[in-house]
């Protein structure tokens, strides 16, 4: 483990003992409760590893590169997660994982980004370029402007309503043209070297961590998923609230903790740039591959959603434009965001 701080590599020797830990819970037959917060505790301290590798391998790029490639992999459990919970039939949960894992990067993450980059700067005002953010925004309002429709037919009982799954297989495929456009340039004109520091640890050991991390991820996402309904019961608290608060977290924003980080460095730019991709991506990537994906399932995946999650959908999209549109940030509007993500998160504990 050359390269890595002492409390890095107390870091990674935890999350391998918890990841045991949860294997064992899983095949052992131990309490549902324990088996579920060991698998909990496994997969956000494996998006952690996930991340850390992906920022020591992006450290060698632009804050543009870097952003793009730690929100793909950063993704990885999330991933599996979803694809773990479709073919369980839990659709409800895989849904909810996704747009879960929107509110929180884009409300409860960013909200953290911005009052923590805020208090770092000297005037307390963060400032970033806001391409990024405008362009973040258009990608999550094409993804809510399919949702509101899908909603719309639904709710008014058209013709198009009977075809939900076609329209939302159409719909993917051309949210997923709509990011190719935007990445590609993006990532080209992205700028040269990265500003959050020079790497610590050798290339090879960067991508051996992050392959051991994401076959991790896998497993550990179908322990998850298997101990996620029994403890749901056991919990009393609704399937909403574990995919939109309990997976998400667990699954996708946790790894953003490096957004944080680097905003506490004075490190704006990558600090957005780690958030905001975050966002872009499951609106305009993962969302969409997964309804191609979900296909292959018995009950596919669509952006068909509750009105109260649309109607958060698309209030969301319009406050992260509102907020970062300009480049600029103070404190409190970070906690805006954080106070609309705790709100969302109580409706979800009483549905």
């Amino acid at each position: 483990m050359g390269g890595l701080k002492s409390v890095e590599r107390i870091a990674v020797a935890g999350v391998a003992v918890v990841t045991a830990v949860a294997g064992v819970a899983r095949y052992a037959g131990w309490p549902v409760l324990v088996a579920f917060g060991a698998a909990t505790v496994a997969l956000a301290g494996l998006a952690w590893v996930v991340s850390f590798s992906t920022e020591q391998v992006g450290e060698r790029f632009s804050p543009a590169v870097t952003g793009v490639l730690q929100s793909t992999l950063g993704n990885l459990p999330e991933l599996f997660v979803v694809i773990f919970a479709l073919d369980a039939g839990q659709v409800v949960v895989a849904q909810s994982s996704i747009i879960g894992s929107l509110f929180a990067n884009a409300l409860l993450v960013l909200g953290l980004v911005l009052v923590v980059g805020a208090r770092t700067a000297k005037d307390h005002v963060m400032r970033f370029h806001p391409r990024l953010s405008n362009d973040a925004s258009t990608l999550l309002l094409v993804c809510v402007f399919i949702i509101v429709l899908v909603g719309l037919s639904l709710g008014s009982g058209d013709r198009a309503s009977h075809h939900v799954k076609a329209i939302s297989a159409i719909g993917a495929i051309a949210l997923l043209a709509v990011y190719l456009a935007w990445v590609v340039p993006y990532l080209r004109g992205g700028g040269s070297a990265s500003e959050g520091g020079e790497p610590r640890i050798p290339l090879s050991f960067s991508l051996a961590l992050l392959g051991l991390g994401g076959v991790a991820s896998a497993f550990v996402s179908d322990w998850f998923v298997k101990a996620l309904e029994p403890a749901i019961l056991q919990l009393h608290v609704s399937p909403a609230f574990a995919g939109l608060v309990i997976v998400a977290i667990a699954g996708n924003a946790v790894e953003n903790v490096a957004g944080v980080v680097f905003a506490a460095k004075g490190s704006s730019e990558l600090a957005i740039s780690v958030v905001i991709n975050s966002v872009a991506q499951i609106a305009a990537f993962l969302f969409p591959l997964l309804v191609l994906v979900s296909l292959v399932f018995a009950t596919p995946l669509t952006f068909a959603l509750a009105p109260i999650y649309i109607g958060a959908l698309a209030l969301t999209a319009v406050v992260v434009w509102q907020i970062s549109g300009d480049g600029e940030a103070r404190a409190f509007e970070g906690w805006a965001l954080m106070a609309i993500y705790v709100i969302l998160a109580a409706i979800t504990l009483y549905e």
